[in-house]
């Protein structure tokens, strides 16, 4: 996968360095033509190559040889990485595996790569890869620095060679061809009564594109807290329903939610069924040959009504071991929709249980003049029937829920108006409800606390014991920390119950870009997991120790 450059690189000035590598003393001349860039990037299990970083060589001439690249490894666990492999990539400043030049699976505080590189006149690139142990501890760092490069037989170095930024652990849960999948998208993660995680994705198969298409929801589960996951299973797949070919048939959207009174486990999932088209109208006779499309969200892709013809169907189906194995889904179209809406439809990530037992699942849809708006759907009785709320907004999608200290939900939603506002009013619309969705208020912090380059977030609570034993509670957020791009995957905390979310309590996951949806569940009383969308792998799955963000046992 290709990197993001950025301008940010390590100054050099000439002068001399003493060097002392075991008993020898080694002149090593400090170049100005060596520079050296560490990536904030998630370093994951399941890859082979992980960038981490990239060394400029600019040569005067062409044909001169790099034959050693020696490595500081700083603070890095030899037992965690499998191999280190350095790759020459020419002059594009971009990670790339075609030119291997050297490799070791010898761990050493300083690793030699060896090799027989001759640089082309100009700008040459180097990148350090590194693959993971198989048993790496998840909350655990690597480092990387450049002690030197040998070039012909000059030893050079660079200046200010201070240890790298420390590189965050991961899992690549789910990758570009996986299972033969073209793309995993919109991730959905929760953390169910028997301690296991279940992850909920998109299983795009064709294509990267958007409903409709032949996609399904997957999902993978692990056991032991995020360090390995099950081969993926398949919640939701409606096949050739209705004679259609698979493609005509796709489900996306999953948002997944635990009972956690009674442990059953819901996944809700928007079904298209044909393709409506700009006009509203249903298409006859498609055919596996045939390449109709439109989204249920353009033009009047999803129609008022209740039929599989006329609007997109909202799903549920649901498990009681665990995750291992799902119900025949139930069509919830019927029970909730306001029949003038052209669409009602799960919001992505997870639902939560309110205190009282209420179980509650972000919602989305367009309203009787296709006007996009968002909401909740709500069941008191475990399940059995829905209900759903009065739009808390309009012009805004997707959204997460949590529930507050004084019992009322807060509904954090992706607000259409930031595509075109990058002002300081660029932010994440914020809403409150103290009747399940009947009246709706907006929250001070609406549209300007959290940016946003619209895009899906997650939000979650998370409660935990101090060592004095009293109950906390934290909110922990997670978006593209930007109002441009989806970059900068970062989590962020509000100890008052999101009435401010200060700067120190911020942390930085994928500088990259990625699609940059994500989804946050407690895995125990000390430990988050987050799964996202990153510039790494399609679903990015990363565990962090909750002391790393707030010190509670100060």
């Amino acid at each position: 996968m290709k990197l993001k450059n950025t301008n940010s690189v390590i100054k050099i000035v000439p002068l001399f360095l003493l060097t002392i590598l075991g008993s020898c003393i080694e002149q090593v001349e400090i170049s100005e033509n060596i520079t050296v860039k560490t990536f904030n990037y998630p370093v994951l299990k399941e890859k082979n190559d992980n960038p981490i970083l990239r060394i400029q060589l600019d040569s005067e001439k062409e044909g001169v040889t790099v034959k050693t690249i020696q490595l500081n490894m700083g603070n890095t666990k030899p037992e965690n990485l499998k191999n280190i492999r350095v790759y020459y990539t020419e002059k594009d400043s971009l990670f790339n595996e075609k030119v291997l030049y050297g490799a070791s699976a010898t761990i050493q505080k300083s690793s030699l790569i060896n090799g027989n590189q001759n640089l082309q006149k100009g700008t040459n690139y180097f990148w350090v890869s590194y693959e993971l142990a198989d048993n790496v501890d998840l909350t655990d760092k690597v480092y990387a620095n450049l002690d030197y490069v040998t070039i012909g037989e000059k030893k050079l170095g660079v200046s200010n060679n201070k240890e790298t930024k420390a590189l965050r652990l991961g899992v690549a849960v789910r990758q570009h061809w996986d299972d033969n999948v073209h793309t995993y998208r919109i991730p959905g993660l929760t953390t169910t009564k028997d301690g296991s995680l279940l992850a909920v994705y998109d299983v795009r198969r064709e294509s990267g594109r958007d409903l409709q298409g032949h996609m399904d929801i997957g999902v993978s589960r692990s056991i032991d807290g995020g360090n390995s996951w099950e081969p993926m299973r398949i919640a939701l797949d409606m096949g050739e329903w209705g004679g259609l070919p698979q493609k005509f048939n796709g489900v996306s959207d999953a948002n997944i939610l635990e009972d956690k009174n009674t442990g059953t486990i819901y996944l809700a999932g928007l079904w298209m069924h044909g393709v409506i088209n700009a006009d509203g109208v249903w298409q006859e006779n498609l055919t596996e040959e045939s390449d109709a499309w439109n989204h249920q969200w353009r033009t009047k892709g999803s129609q008022p009504g209740f039929g599989v013809k006329q609007t997109s169907q909202f799903l549920i189906t649901k498990s009681t071991d665990d995750g291992r194995t799902w119900s025949e889904p139930i069509n919830l179209t019927e029970m909730c929709k306001d029949p003038k809406w052209w669409l009602w439809a799960p919001a992505p990530g997870h639902g939560i249980t309110l205190k009282d037992g209420t179980l509650v699942i972000p919602t989305q849809g367009r309203d009787e003049n296709g006007l996009p708006f968002s909401n909740i759907t709500y069941s008191k009785d475990g399940g059995e029937s829905w209900k759903t709320s009065n739009p808390a907004s309009h012009n805004t999608t997707e959204c997460m829920a949590v529930e507050l200290s004084n019992g009322h939900i807060m509904l954090n939603i992706r607000d259409n108006k930031n595509r075109e506002d990058k002002s300081e009013t660029n932010g994440r619309k914020i809403m409150i409800t103290e009747d399940l969705g009947e009246t709706w208020t907006e929250h001070p912090t609406s549209n300007g606390a959290l940016i946003e380059p619209t895009c899906m977030a997650s939000i979650h609570r998370h409660d935990y014991t101090d060592n004095q034993g009293a109950s906390k509670s934290i909110l922990v957020f997670s978006n593209p920390n930007s109002k441009y791009k989806r970059i900068k995957q970062t989590i962020k905390l509000s100890l008052d119950d999101g009435n401010t979310w200060p700067r120190e309590y911020w942390m930085e996951l994928d500088e990259g870009r990625g699609a940059g949806y994500s989804c946050i569940t407690s895995i125990d009383n000390d430990h988050i997991g987050i799964l996202y969308e990153g510039s790494q792998a399609h679903m990015t799955f990363q565990k962090i120790n909750i002391n790393e963000l707030i010190k509670k046992y100060d």
